[in-house]
């Protein structure tokens, strides 16, 4: 996704951060000054206990943060919001009666069906219904980092099916859960009784994987799964069957996925590297030989999704699968915001 165009630069939009202090919302003002975007007052919001903190957001600049509790969202342009989802639930609202557009980067409006449920490479048009409720909503990690490459195949393809195993990082759970492996893995050489350091996860995440993200459903599915199933048919399409198996890995930042699917129209390795080179987005490396593919450590601190490993599954007709790696803070979740936000006052605000 390009950054803003010159003739933007003049107009200034205030902006405010909600969540400000977590890992997403400090990813979300770093951005903000990385990609030149047009701000004309910057507000930082978090809880109670952070109020009056300071908070680096660039080299040069910090800046300090409000309670959000009784904050007047009167004069604010957009919000860009991850406070979690039963504050946004009550917050984003209030924001939104008060003029301003909010992107939430919760869960709690995804599946709304007046909410705009938007990936800027997939469905950029989709942000125009925020006229609904004055809500945007950022899917889910694993969707954004899924659908960008999905969505250029399934233009050429039509996709039938979508077999999704992922592979997340601590940070999709917070800090706290970064925290977790950071002190478990420094336990294990120590002897250190890790069963008294587990505050997060079920099961001890260091030298481990655990196949549980969120709660569990009636049908044996994670709410993660869930998740990825519901958004991924919301954003492409009811008639794609997808199934997903989401599993949490001792990483710090970056998400893995092994994504299979089933297409209508006859398919090939060669054509889809052809495809997928062509997509915003999206960068193909697949080389086959050792090291010929991007890890999830590679992909920190990037802004594409890369694509490996791509071959033909020759259990099915029009089959194929491949290798998908992100940044799960960036992609999949502060630049996707700061990504809409971008056309949002390019195309809409003006």
């Amino acid at each position: 996704m390009a950054k803003l165009n010159n003739n933007n630069q003049d107009k200034g939009f205030s902006i405010a951060v909600s969540g400000a202090t977590g890992s997403v919302g400090r990813e979300i003002l770093s951005i903000l000054i990385e990609r030149g975007f047009p701000t004309r007052k910057l507000v930082a919001l978090a809880s109670e206990r952070s109020e009056g903190k300071k908070i680096n957001y660039s080299d040069e600049q910090e800046i300090e943060v409000i309670s959000l509790k009784n904050f007047d969202f009167t004069g604010i342009d957009i919000v860009l919001s991850s406070p979690g989802s039963e504050i946004s639930k009550h917050y984003s609202p209030i924001a939104a009666d008060a003029g301003a557009v909010v992107i939430d980067n919760t869960s709690y409006f995804r599946m709304d069906p007046l909410v705009p449920l938007v990936v800027p490479e997939v469905n950029p048009n989709d942000i125009l219904e925020y006229r609904n409720k004055g809500i945007i909503a950022n899917p889910n990690c694993s969707t954004i980092q899924m659908v960008v490459p999905l969505k250029p195949l399934h233009d050429h393809f039509n996709i039938r099916r979508i077999i999704v195993t992922t592979f997340q990082s601590t940070s999709g759970a917070g800090r706290e859960a970064m925290d977790e492996l950071f002190e478990q893995t420094k336990g294990v050489f120590t002897n250190a009784n890790l069963e008294e350091m587990k505050k997060v996860f079920s099961k001890k995440i260091a030298f481990n994987v655990i196949p549980q993200i969120d709660i569990f459903m009636e049908d044996g599915s994670t709410k993660e799964e869930w998740k990825m199933v519901s958004e991924t048919k919301k954003i492409l399409g009811s008639s794609i069957e997808v199934h997903a198996n989401c599993a949490r890995v001792p990483t710090f930042i970056g998400h893995a996925e092994y994504i299979n699917i089933q297409t209508e129209k006859s398919i090939d390795p060669e054509t889809v590297r052809l495809v997928l080179n062509e997509a915003e987005g999206v960068s193909v490396v697949d080389h086959k030989l050792d090291g010929g593919f991007v890890t999830p450590e590679e992909a920190a601190g990037e802004d594409l999704v890369y694509v490996s490993r791509i071959r033909s599954d020759l259990t099915v007709e029009n089959g194929i699968s491949f290798w998908c790696v992100a940044d799960n803070l960036r992609k999949g979740a502060a630049l996707n915001a700061v990504q809409i936000a971008e056309i949002l006052i390019r195309d809409f605000l003006n």
